[in-house]
């Protein structure tokens, strides 16, 4: 399985979202620290879920992080969230 889809898979099951957008957007990074060859090292995360009502930014941030976990997220170098309700 991807990263790409393992992340999707991982985000769905935790937060129910109502909008869920997972973007490999490595090549963009060609040259820079953390490519990779064959991409899946950097992402770009958009989320809408009711799960983040009432949590401030940071509260958001962890709860992706905690549901993605440490072996994840030791995988990826770079991970852009937008994260809403």
């Amino acid at each position: 399985m991807s990263k790409t889809d393992e992340i999707r898979e991982k985000l769905q099951a935790a937060f129910v979202p109502t909008e869920l957008e997972v973007v490999d957007d490595s090549e963009s990074h060609r040259g820079h620290g953390g490519f990779q060859e064959g991409g899946e090292s950097h992402y770009n995360v958009r989320i809408r879920s009711d799960a983040f009502q009432g949590l401030n930014r940071l509260a958001r941030h962890r709860a992706v992080h905690g549901a993605l976990g440490p072996e994840l997220i030791g995988r990826i170098h770079a991970l852009a969230l937008d994260l809403d309700v």
